[in-house]
């Protein structure tokens, strides 16, 4: 039960286009503020892209 509920939870947070976008400004605000390096950003700013545009297709299909 409490692996399904893992998963559950994982999923939706994998799937979750506002987590996304807030993770998205959290990687521009790191970048800024020298946290990060471009490149660490770059490779953040296209893993979270790609997921967010994996999730909008998903939603297209459904539809």
């Amino acid at each position: 039960w409490l692996g399904k509920k893992i998963n559950e939870v994982a999923e939706k947070e994998f799937s979750d286009e506002g987590l996304i976008k807030e993770n998205l400004m959290q990687a521009q605000l790191r970048f800024e503020m020298d946290e990060i390096s471009e490149e660490d950003y770059n490779k953040q700013e296209d893993e979270l892209l790609a997921r967010l545009d994996a999730i909008r297709k998903a939603k297209e299909k459904e539809a």
